[in-house]
């Protein structure tokens, strides 16, 4: 599973983008999808948090309420 970006990359990137620097150049200096730099500063700018959103987590299988009747 792919890992979130570090704290640290999302902070630089906030940072060059606030200095001015267009979304699509600062995705070609960190060497990321530009669609990975626009989604981070509507993130930021939505929560006031540059920190990863919850990745996973467990759901239950679909079928769970008739597993008498299953097996």
């Amino acid at each position: 599973m792919v890992q979130a970006l570090s704290l640290d990359i999302r902070r630089r990137m906030a940072r060059a983008v606030e200095a001015g620097s267009s979304r699509n150049s600062v995705a070609k200096r960190f060497d990321v999808a530009a669609s990975t730099v626009i989604k981070l500063m509507q993130h930021a700018k939505a929560t006031g948090s540059l920190a990863p959103k919850k990745m996973g987590g467990y759901r239950k299988h679909r079928l769970a309420a008739h597993d008498a009747v299953v097996r």
